[in-house]
């Protein structure tokens, strides 16, 4: 299930820099606007103990976590959506993806420059807000008056709803608001998925902050404004030094969770933020598990069985018969699979069980 979330902000803000300590992919970073013309697609690795915490009951040969992409796009600039600095083009990118990581510069350093020649992670955020609100109030306005008419003789029941539906976004983008802080019925999304539009994106804010405050747990009246932003617009924001996880990213596993003790931080922060993108997009994770591997694997919350079996291979979805199911708690409380099949704990689940976050599942099927 390849989903995307894509990294967006003002240039030098630490968007590729973060990028680089995500996927290690070597995307350039550079102390100028558009160092990244092209977006870079890495994969990286959700992090999830209970991986490696049924591999060592089951001991397969092999263990294998679920992905995510990450895109690093172009950084935008006042005027993208009338075409400034390559700004067509980014928004193009941003069009592509599943969710907005809007990466807000939140520290001082006189050595690297910024596009506006000051910090302002409010003036940053609306900047880009905007650039978003305009893109998405042009496909409006050229989309309203084709369809007004038909809608106003009542010919169509499908041209009424989704001219009643673009009208409700027009009035909102006008007003200089997101898509997404708009209340919709899921028939009014389902009209107007095929638009693309970019507010209507979900959204993580992470902001840049320095080695020194993110060490003494430290926000500063930038870290501070851009929670508040944050809270308003109904949205997530995490912390991360860009700097602290390039480090980090250069480290093998033992000397990285090392470093992290020495700093006296429980986590990476890019850690925090792939969790986050994941849970953002309503993903969560089952596992099969068998001697010759362990496995996480990517569903959306409230998929069934037979979608979840799908999502191995469309055969199992085909022919499904039942789905062999223990929850990881279970598993890990009689911390054997025998065991808990003889006390009952493993359940056979037919095609209208919701698969649960965690659930182990051994797919019966035939075609």
């Amino acid at each position: 299930m390849a989903l995307t979330a894509g990294i967006v902000g003002l240039p030098n803000v630490g968007k590729s820099t973060l990028f680089n300590a995500i996927t290690k992919a070597g995307a350039l970073a550079a102390n100028y606007p558009f160092a990244t013309i092209e977006p870079n697609v890495g994969t990286v690795l959700v992090p999830d103990e209970r991986l490696k915490n049924i591999a060592k009951i089951v001991q397969p040969k092999k263990i294998i976590p679920t992905t995510f992409e990450f895109t690093d796009i172009a950084g935008l600039v006042k005027g993208a959506s009338k075409g400034e600095g390559l700004g067509n083009q980014f928004l193009s990118h941003i069009r592509e993806v599943d969710a907005i990581i809007h990466v807000v510069r939140c520290f001082e350093d006189d050595d690297v420059t910024h596009v506006d020649g000051a910090i302002n992670p409010l003036r940053d955020v609306e900047t880009i807000d905007i650039e978003l609100i305009f893109a998405d109030l042009e496909i409006v306005e050229k989309r309203l008056p084709k369809i007004e008419k038909k809608a106003l003789l009542k010919v169509d029941s499908e041209i009424i709803e989704e001219f009643k539906v673009l009208k409700r976004i027009y009035e909102q983008l006008m007003d200089n608001l997101p898509i997404r802080q708009l209340e919709l019925t899921q028939n009014e999304i389902k009209r107007i998925k095929s638009y693309g539009f970019l507010t209507m994106k979900p959204i993580v804010y992470v902001g840049n902050i320095s080695e020194e405050d993110l060490v003494s747990n430290h926000l500063n009246h930038h870290a501070e404004a851009l929670i508040k932003k944050a809270k308003e617009d109904g949205s997530e924001v995490i912390f991360i030094s860009a700097k602290i996880e390039a480090e980090l990213s250069e480290l093998e596993v033992d000397d990285k969770l090392e470093y992290l003790k020495e700093l006296g931080l429980p986590h990476s922060g890019l850690d925090q933020l792939i969790t986050k993108s994941y849970q953002l997009l309503g993903l969560q994770t089952f596992f099969t598990a068998g001697e010759k591997e362990v496995r996480a694997w990517t569903f959306r919350k409230g998929m069934k069985a037979p979608a979840c079996a799908g999502v191995i291979h469309s055969d199992f979805e085909k022919g499904f018969i039942r789905a062999e199911t223990i929850a990881y708690h279970e598993l890990m409380s009689y911390q054997s699979m025998q065991k808990a099949k003889e006390a009952g704990r493993v359940r056979s689940e037919g095609k209208t069980y919701v698969v649960k976050d965690g659930d182990i599942l051994l797919f019966r099927f035939n075609v």
